[in-house]
């Protein structure tokens, strides 16, 4: 019987022999197209005005995304901002999914799930401070300094990433993709954040959250195979 301190016995050939490199290297990506987006903001953004620190594409997703703003989608955008913000995303959801993760003896998973998700909370307030970037001029929501990237979008793209890395099958990466997206389009939709400040908060989450993963991968599938196992003896 495999023993719970060594999981990446259990794990199967493939996640043994991850090559920690391609991860690294695309996750890394991913981080530098995130900066070099917000040099490239911060370098041909609009410079004056309510638009400063806007592009021509920013500029044209907001007017044409306020062209769909009423009550119904108001509400749906303003749940969006709820789950994103305050106690709920630093404090409930995070408590629901570690306490979930770690009643199913996914020890591992629970440190990978709050290192990743931590780490990007981190490096959405480095960057903010690093690029100082004005938010849109019409905002529907209470918000913070900085608007690159976005940590609401963030946060949903690492979650995403996270889940769709421990259970890597389709409906998990149709969810988590559907809600990244709805993020996203909430975000611009209630004028916080530029179109370009969500393209880079997307990089950022998935980036961190492969490059955290990497060097986990072999821990994370045999543990998972572990709980499979004593489920399938149970019943």
């Amino acid at each position: 019987m495999m023993s719970n301190r060594h999981p990446e016995r259990a794990a199967t050939p493939r996640a043994q022999h991850v090559t920690h490199r391609w991860p690294v290297i695309s996750g890394i990506g991913a981080l530098v197209l995130t900066i070099g987006l917000g040099y490239m903001v911060l370098l041909r953004g609009t410079a004056e005005s309510a638009d400063a620190g806007s592009l021509a594409i920013d500029r044209a997703w907001l007017a044409w995304i306020d062209r769909f703003r009423g009550p119904t989608l108001d509400l749906a955008a303003l749940v969006l901002n709820y789950l994103g913000v305050g106690l709920t995303a630093s404090l409930l959801i995070p408590a629901l999914i570690v306490g979930s993760l770690l009643a199913a003896r996914r020890y591992w998973a629970a440190g990978y799930y709050l290192g990743a998700t931590m780490l990007t909370g981190g490096a959405v307030q480095v960057l903010k401070h690093v690029f100082g970037r004005t938010r849109p001029a019409d905002i529907l929501v209470t918000v913070d300094f900085g608007s690159f990237p976005s940590g609401h979008v963030a946060n949903a793209a690492v979650m995403a990433t996270i889940f769709a890395l421990l259970c890597p099958k389709f409906w998990v990466w149709a969810l988590g993709a559907g809600y990244t997206l709805a993020m996203m389009l909430s975000r611009t939709y209630l004028g916080a954040h530029w179109l370009t400040d969500t393209i880079g908060a997307v990089l950022l989450g998935m980036g961190i959250a492969v490059v955290v993963w990497a060097p986990l991968a072999a821990k994370l599938d045999g543990e998972n195979r572990l709980r499979r196992n004593r489920r399938s003896k149970r019943h």
